[in-house]
């Protein structure tokens, strides 16, 4: 079993930055695909950012390239996710998801792959 628990979110103006963490109990983070999706109000749950086991390839959402970038510290069991440029659109509940093992390329954008989830951290971005 894992648990992940989010921090790091708040308010910001548009252009401003945030740093999300995502901290997971258990010894095989590093084995872990990690991954953050978002939720805006009234919208399903969309992928952002996912960090592969192994290769520790990491990819991303057209909307979210050059502006977010997700990292992880495999000694801290911690997954980050460092959001620049940040835009009114950005708002959302921002979700860790994790996967024990590899997720085919294909399949890391959603949803279903991922085994635990934490209960969400609130990002809003002001105009």
């Amino acid at each position: 079993q894992v648990q992940l628990v989010e921090s790091g979110g708040g308010l910001v103006q548009a252009g401003g930055s945030l740093r999300l963490s995502c901290t997971a109990s258990g010894r095989t983070f590093r084995s872990n695909t990690m991954a953050w999706f978002r939720q805006a109000p009234g919208k399903e749950r969309e992928f952002v950012a996912a960090s592969r086991s192994g290769t520790g390839n990491t990819n991303y959402v057209d909307s979210v390239k050059g502006r977010f970038y997700i990292s992880r510290d495999n000694a801290k069991n911690t997954l980050y996710l460092q959001m620049n440029s940040l835009q009114p659109e950005d708002t959302a509940v921002y979700y860790c998801a994790a996967k024990g093992g590899s997720i085919i390329l294909s399949m890391l954008s959603y949803s279903g792959p991922y085994d635990y989830w934490g209960q969400g951290t609130q990002v809003t971005v002001s105009s």
